[in-house]
């Protein structure tokens, strides 16, 4: 089993909670080891290219040199959609320009950073047990089972676009997919999850939106709870916490502005996952969610 460096960003210490506790906890109960960054910084989120595209990069490739130069790590895992993406924008903005290299490296000497070399990788929570479990490594640890619970798996915009900084998905069996990803659908179809054809897997929730034009990502919430519920899912499970935030608030408020209700449940992927390892629903931080779905859990014989 291999180490990696956990990066949980700024989210997952913040609206994203129990994102980061139900990592934790399931990563314990897999018996998966990962240590935390050292001294990390914001991955540069969205906002930061606003005032120069290269400050967002220096601050992600920060992060990666930390990892390799200081902690010995080549392999950093970022459980947040955001971070993930800006990670991985960085590794392949200094593997293909040497003037956005020498300038990050230059930066990094003048501010006495540890020096990126291009010798970490960035992974996904979901790639890490994919390449570390698998499908047949996680029925191996079940405790209890998901009991056929309808699930749309919601992977979010920013795990598969641009197709260019995800060099490693689309190469065929084994790989992840950007035009149909399929990983969180594997591992909980192991856990005995039903996966439903969910047409919106890939769609923008709006995330970005939120404050600037908050009717456009209610809009954009609403088109995926009700794509969810017409696939017949009882549950959306989500793989970053500013995709399940939204989908949250904004299915609260497409009811409360717009009088339109929807009843899918959403959860985060590790969640289920624990719960399938036999882990409490507090422990998993399920109790803290905007969404409640512990009837709905008690009711399936899942908690």
């Amino acid at each position: 089993m291999s180490k990696v460096a956990y990066y949980p960003g700024c989210a997952l210490e913040g609206s994203g909670g129990p994102y980061d506790r139900s990592t934790r906890a399931l990563v314990k109960a897999l018996e998966l080891e990962m240590h935390d960054l050292e001294d990390w910084n914001c991955c540069g989120a969205m906002e930061v290219k606003n005032v120069h595209p290269m400050l967002q990069t220096y601050m992600s490739a920060r992060n990666l040199a930390i990892a390799g130069v200081k902690m010995g790590f080549d392999t950093v895992m970022a459980p947040c959609n955001g971070c993930y993406h800006n990670l991985k924008k960085a590794e392949y903005e200094l593997a293909t320009s040497e003037e956005a290299l020498k300038t990050v490296q230059d930066l990094a000497r003048q501010a006495d950073d540890p020096v990126y070399k291009g010798d970490v990788r960035t992974l996904h929570l979901l790639e890490w047990l994919m390449e570390e479990l698998g499908p047949e490594g996680i029925k191996a640890r079940l405790k209890k089972s998901l009991n056929g619970i309808r699930v749309a798996n919601y992977y979010g915009c920013m795990y598969t676009r641009p197709r260019q900084i995800f060099p490693e998905k689309d190469r065929g069996p084994g790989s992840e997919s950007t035009h149909k990803p399929h990983f969180m659908d594997d591992l909980l179809a192991a856990a005995g999850a039903v996966n439903v054809d969910f047409p919106l897997k890939t769609a923008c929730c709006g995330g970005a939106h939120t404050l600037s034009d908050a009717d456009t990502s209610t809009q954009l919430v609403l088109n995926l709870l009700q794509a969810a519920e017409e696939a017949g899912a009882e549950v959306i499970a989500t793989e970053c916490p500013t995709c399940h935030s939204g989908l949250e608030m904004h299915q609260v408020r497409a009811e409360t502005q717009f009088g339109i209700k929807t009843s899918v449940k959403i959860l985060y992927f590790t969640q289920l996952l624990g719960l399938a390892m036999g882990l409490s629903a507090r422990k998993l931080g399920i109790h803290e969610n905007v969404s409640d779905s512990l009837d709905f859990l008690h009711e399936k014989g899942i908690i």
